[in-house]
């Protein structure tokens, strides 16, 4: 059955199958009335590309979207029936599928060309990953065919008819009946159509528009091989249509796909196209109303005509995203976000946004209002964005619209520019869909920015409950011009703040000193750990602001973003053991008198040195403490963390030294120290009790002994040393 869903040249069809099939020859255009294609709505063009999902509960449409029953022709002029109409009508049905068609004369037959049949094999059976598609696709083909009919009549300055698409469903016959009042096809175009797969009528149609954008951008067609799908789950098709050209008459299309197909005159046709599918025994399931509502309400919701099942109205629903963001309320927003994300919280934040430049894009972006939970952090997580492609759903979880870090968001994309494969399952990676997911990408950062500048207290906890998936971004992209736009909707608190009081790298940017190049971060479980650290101690002699950072992988952000605003993003240890390099000169905080004398000092040095041993590097006395008595330097001490924490390297002591080759700096002028250097030689036992324990703090401090344990029964004898004399 061929083109029903006739997309694109044979040509367009065969490049995508040669690889089995080989080279099949192109076939000649469409024919028309003044030279423009036209066929029946149901056989004509349909969309490109489309992952149907397996799993998905149709929902009641919301009420703020329930949309009155129109005639395409009220709804042009502005006329509006009255509620009492509308609900006796809804009551009665509506319905323009009859039976008043019958068969006139022989029928003629004929054999679908050489190349057709094979390709007819491959739509019909293995194109398309799930039967259900088939009724989104002759469903837009039949939007195609109306917009065709729409575009006619107001070129042609006449009345606008009911452009509407009916289905019926037979259960006990087994059958399914899709009938549109679109232009509908002529004898010559049903032989020419339907006797070749991949003549689309929508793309021949959309050539002869060229300029007339309106009119084309609300054609879904593309390929032409969506009618072909109706052999996925019939075993034979029967086709009524009746062409809008003046006095063309009616036609009878029929075939079981396996290779002929005949084709006779008909009367009683209503112009437009009806076909009547002959459902398989296993098929049957698309012959009751409740399964195919289920696949309307799941692909095919939100196309611009009137769509009937079993006369009922059916698609209810405004595609909020093609509307001017002006016109929609908070309420519907509310409305549309809890049935697309089949949720009852409300959003906290909403995006709407339109652009025709670069990409043609209408899209609505949702943040839940609930804090996400473990399930939703975990990368396996697909994304929560559909796509559609005027207005007909192409996948329900579009993973290559979005970067992966944005998945939390919900939400619809709809662009004319997408590029889809064949079946319209399957999005073709290429530089438009890269383009499309920079552009929506940077959109959604600036309009975070925003929002945190617009209420700082509700972005605030919005990074609280989000920033997980901004830090994922960050160390996940690859462009450093990425990752410094994303490191805009880090949030910090800081040492130059309240406590509470977030700030940002772009604020603390602007508040640095003229000439400084460096942004300073310490991690820490929290603020009062972060300002009782030596290391924050140590930074206190540069009297620079410093970011502290209280999450565990705010480290790890940190080192994969380097710089930003291109300034160096460095942590106050690194910071530490490169001023060591410079040499730089720091003055004492306390008198000569209250330190060890050079002698004492070097000769305590020593001693550590041998009662340490393979633990540390070496050892130094350093002038930036004043109430720690000691702290371990590493060179690129968050990168050694994170090295130890992942390979889970280093059991003992003296492995994680032979890694990370730390250095223990200890400040001459506090007791503890001056204490030991008096203990080495009177109480070398105590003394080496109490060296150990300053190391283990050190490294405690450091964030590099994740288990204390084994220092207990060391604690305990210090305690009990300090005890005694009590």
């Amino acid at each position: 059955m061929a083109a029903l869903r006739l997309r694109g040249c044979s040509c367009l069809l065969l490049r995508g199958l040669r690889a089995g099939l080989g080279e099949a020859a192109g076939r000649p255009g469409l024919r028309g009335a003044g030279g423009t294609a036209r066929h029946c709505g149901a056989l004509c063009g349909t969309a490109a590309g489309e992952r149907p999902e397996t799993t998905t509960t149709p929902l009641r449409p919301p009420d703020f979207v329930r949309l009155r029953r129109f005639s395409t022709r009220a709804a042009e002029s502005g006329g509006h029936k009255e509620e009492k109409e509308e609900e006796e009508g809804a009551a009665a049905g509506h319905t323009l599928i009859g039976h008043t068609e019958s068969i006139q004369g022989a029928a003629a037959s004929y054999e679908f060309q050489a190349e057709t049949k094979k390709l007819l094999d491959i739509v019909a059976r293995s194109l398309y990953s799930e039967k259900e598609v088939f009724i989104r696709e002759l469903i837009s083909n039949g939007s195609d065919a109306l917009e065709k009919m729409r575009h006619q009549l107001i070129s042609e300055g006449k009345a606008l008819l009911d452009l509407e698409i009916h289905l019926q469903t037979d259960s006990t016959k087994g059958t399914l009946i899709i009938q549109d009042t679109g232009v509908g096809m002529t004898r010559e175009e049903l032989v020419s159509n339907l006797g070749t797969i991949a003549r689309s009528g929508s793309k021949a149609f959309l050539e002869t528009l060229q300029n007339k954008e309106e009119a084309g951008s609300k054609i879904i067609g593309q390929f032409g091989v969506g009618f072909y799908s109706a052999f996925m789950v019939a075993d034979q098709v029967e086709v009524f249509s009746q062409s809008a050209q003046p006095g063309a008459p009616g036609c009878y299309w029929r075939s079981d796909g396996s290779g002929m197909f005949e084709i006779s005159e008909a009367s009683g046709v209503r112009t437009g196209t009806k076909i009547i599918l002959h459902l398989k025994e296993d098929c049957k399931e698309f012959a009751t109303e409740e399964r195919v509502k289920a696949v309307i309400t799941k692909y095919s919701n939100f196309i611009s005509f009137p769509l009937y099942l079993n006369g009922k109205r059916t698609n209810t629903l405004q595609a909020l995203w093609t509307m001017d963001p002006k016109e929609v309320g908070e309420e519907q927003h509310q409305e549309f976000y809890r049935f697309i994300a089949q949720a009852y919280d409300e959003p906290r934040y909403t995006l709407h946004y339109k652009t025709d430049a670069p990409l043609n894009i209408c899209s609505i972006f949702y943040v839940p209002g609930m804090k996400p939970s473990m399930l939703d952090i975990s990368r396996e997580l697909d994304s929560s964005v559909a796509l559609y492609s005027r207005k007909v759903l192409i996948l329900t979880k579009a993973s290559d619209i979005l970067p992966k870090w944005l998945r939390f968001l919900k939400g619809v994309v709809d662009s004319e520019d997408i590029p889809l494969n064949l079946s319209r399952e399957l999005l073709q990676e290429s530089a438009l869909l890269r383009k499309l997911r920079e552009v929506l990408q940077r959109r959604l950062i600036n309009f975070f920015v925003t929002q945190s500048k617009k209420d700082p207290k509700k972005y605030a906890q919005f990074f609280e409950d989000y920033g997980l998936f901004v830090r994922e971004g960050i160390v996940t992209v690859a462009e450093q011009e990425v990752k410094e736009d994303i490191a805009k909707l880090l949030r910090y608190e800081s040492s130059a703040l309240p406590v509470g009081q977030l700030t940002s790298l772009t604020e603390y940017a602007s508040r640095m000193p003229a000439g400084s190049r460096n942004i300073y971060y310490l991690c820490a479980p929290n603020r009062h750990l972060a300002e009782a650290s030596p290391y924050y101690e140590a930074m206190k002699k540069k009297d620079a602001e410093v970011l502290f950072c209280y999450e565990q992988f705010d480290e790890l952000t940190l080192l994969h973003l380097r710089e930003f605003d291109k300034k160096k993003l460095i942590s106050v240890e690194t910071d530490i053991v490169v001023d060591h390099y410079k040499e730089e000169k720091f003055e004492e905080s306390r008198p000569a008198e209250e330190h060890l004398s050079s002698q004492d000092a070097e000769g305590l040095l020593a001693w550590m040195r041998n009662a340490l041993g393979s633990r540390v590097a070496a050892i130094k006395v350093t002038p930036r403490l004043d109430t720690h008595p000691a702290m371990i330097t590493v060179l690129e001490m968050g990168a050694a963390r994170h090295f130890l924490r992942m390979q889970q390297l280093a059991k003992t002591t003296e492995e994680r030294a032979q890694i990370l080759q730390p250095t223990l700096e200890i400040n001459t002028g506090h007791p503890l120290i001056k204490k030991l250097s008096q203990l080495r030689t009177d109480h070398p036992d105590l003394a080496q009790m109490l060296l150990d324990q300053i190391y283990d703090n050190a490294m405690i401090a450091a964030g590099l002994n994740d288990d204390p344990r084994p220092m207990v029964n060391r604690l305990n004898s210090l305690l009990s040393k300090a005890l005694e004399k009590y």
